[in-house]
């Protein structure tokens, strides 16, 4: 059996007046959205290059959004009947 989908990611990225960029991904599953935050903050004395905030502040929203599929697929597992994955399986799926 073949499945294809296809998922739909946005990504905003924005930056405060006090150096602190901040991102706001949200996914489109087509049939649900999660949404992931994360952000940077440039140090005083570091030189304010806006690309690695932009890099920092996506890169942890990705990582929010990770940690949300991961359990939204834990449930998912469990509400088929299947065992919840051992925390150190971090992508299992055990039928």
């Amino acid at each position: 059996m073949t499945h294809t989908s296809e998922w739909k990611v946005r990504v905003h990225l924005f930056e405060d007046d006090d150096g602190t960029t901040k991102a706001h991904l949200v996914l489109d599953t087509g049939t649900a959205e999660l949404s992931g935050r994360g952000s940077a903050h440039c140090h005083p004395r570091d030189r304010n290059v806006p690309e690695i905030g932009d890099e920092l502040a996506a890169g942890r929203a990705l990582n929010d959004l990770a940690g949300q599929l991961l359990r939204a697929a834990e449930r998912d597992i469990e509400g088929v009947g299947a065992t919840r994955p051992d925390r150190r399986e971090t992508a299992a799926w055990s039928l």
